[in-house]
């Protein structure tokens, strides 16, 4: 039978000779408590750069990321290739229009709604039904303010439609790749700056679109107040969708950059808005007179 002795804790005799050959080797004992290295000392420190980087999202979007480059690697003159840009359903979608007009205070729109799945569905049939929308609601409204006018004749004017197109798809379209190159080249002159891909700037420049869609049927009412007030609050609702993703991405480069690229951003956005009011709905339009029928002498010529 083992005795109490026998059933005390014993070194084991390796350790014991190892310290024996060196007794200045360093040893660690389990009551002393563990040191934290520097460098997650200094992270512990600074809660508000863990917030940074989760605003930024480069710690678990990059895996993200990268996961949807993988099911992105199909050759770009495959079908397989365009339909990854479509792969969502109706619930994503919703999600992300609602993301766009309830933006959260402090949350980017892109690490929130997009870097898991990016799409361009969304994008083009918030643009298209914009297009439309603005044709159709500027053309009511052209005939509600010359209703009960004698020498007014509506005439639909289809030609807004194809303008509408135009303009709306530019900017969808060139302004984010113009933001995108901006922001590569940046990101080779300051190594701090996250850069977007061209996919995801596309996507929050497309979702951020939707909030004009109920705006531009509200600008049917003849009455200007009511309409600039409503562009007002569409540009806040939007604006702030594109700050609060661009912001953080542009904000550790050049103070007078950083400003500058936010504020470019804005007063494109802001272009876009007011223009298609101006153009579509408070553009003056001439009343085009009833024709006249000539009247024949009808005197027999001897």
């Amino acid at each position: 039978m083992a005795t109490a002795d026998d059933l005390k804790f014993q070194e084991f005799d390796d350790a014991a000779n190892l310290l024996a050959a060196n007794p200045d080797a360093t040893t660690i004992s389990i009551d002393e408590p563990v040191e934290i290295p520097k460098n997650q000392h200094s992270r512990l420190q600074e809660p508000g750069r863990e917030e940074d980087d989760e605003l930024l999202g480069t710690d678990d979007s990059d895996k993200t990321e990268l996961l949807a480059g993988q099911k992105k690697s199909a050759p770009f003159w495959t079908f397989e290739y365009y339909q990854t840009f479509f792969d969502v359903d109706t619930y994503q979608v919703l999600d992300r229009i609602k993301g766009s007009v309830f933006p959260v205070p402090g949350k980017n729109f892109v690490r929130l709604y997009i870097r898991s799945n990016p799409d361009l569905y969304g994008p083009f049939w918030i643009c298209a039904t914009l297009v439309f929308t603005i044709a159709v609601s500027g053309n009511l409204s052209n005939f509600f303010i010359h209703l009960g006018k004698p020498t007014y004749h509506y005439v639909p004017e289809f030609r807004k439609v194809s303008i509408a197109a135009t303009t709306i798809y530019a900017y969808a379209w060139l302004v984010p790749l113009a933001l995108w190159g901006f922001l590569m080249w940046r990101n080779s002159k300051v190594m701090n700056i996250v850069s977007y891909s061209f996919l995801e700037i596309v996507c929050v420049y497309g979702y951020s679109l939707f909030i004009y869609i109920p705006t531009a049927m509200l600008w049917i009412i003849p009455q200007k107040v009511v309409r600039w007030v409503l562009v007002v609050f569409s540009l806040c609702l939007s604006g702030s969708v594109l700050v609060m993703t661009f912001w953080p991405a542009v904000r550790d480069d050049n103070r007078r950059i950083a400003v500058a690229t936010v504020a470019t951003i804005l007063l494109l956005h802001a272009l876009l808005a007011v223009g298609c009011l101006a153009y579509f709905f408070d553009a003056p339009e001439l009343d085009i007179p009833a024709p006249i029928i000539p009247v024949h002498n009808s005197t027999n010529k001897v």
